[in-house]
């Protein structure tokens, strides 16, 4: 089960309460409530550890993304050697060696911008859905505490 459907629960546990005449609280049962809080208990661990594989995943891309890229730009510098032999050839050489270099490095910022775009989208998520719950708890405390 996820946090945000235990704060559906517990939200339609309150909508559904009945209310005291003349005073706008309601009748809550305290253990179905208290059952909410320690679900989700159980529960934000989980969504911890979701937030940290997507930072170790957006780590292991960016490895990946710098591997890749540093083998493109090794193999372009390797063959802009190979070309290097006459004047015509060399000139050839050079030009299709920085660009493939170019082209490497080019990539290699691009796939690095999409993995840190991606990476922002999925923990901007976790965050929203982290607040959310934060805001959601605090609240409750607060409706208890003023009962």
């Amino acid at each position: 089960m996820e946090i945000m459907e235990i704060i559906d629960m517990m939200e339609e546990t309150i909508d559904k309460a009945p209310t005291v005449p003349l005073s706008g609280k309601i009748l809550v049962d305290k253990e179905d409530l208290l059952d909410y809080i320690q679900e989700m208990r159980l529960v934000f661990p989980d969504e911890v550890k979701e937030a940290k594989w997507i930072k170790d995943e957006r780590q292991r891309l960016l490895s990946e993304a710098e591997s890749r890229a540093d083998a493109m730009v090794k193999n372009a510098e390797e063959k802009m050697i190979q070309l290097v032999d006459e004047n015509e050839i060399t000139r050839q050489a050079y030009e299709q060696a920085n660009q493939l270099v170019t082209d490497a490095q080019n990539q290699a910022v691009s796939i690095k911008t999409d993995v840190d775009q991606y990476a922002d989208d999925i923990l901007g998520d976790v965050e929203r859905r982290l607040d959310m719950l934060l805001k959601k708890v605090h609240d409750d405390r607060v409706y208890f505490n003023n009962k």
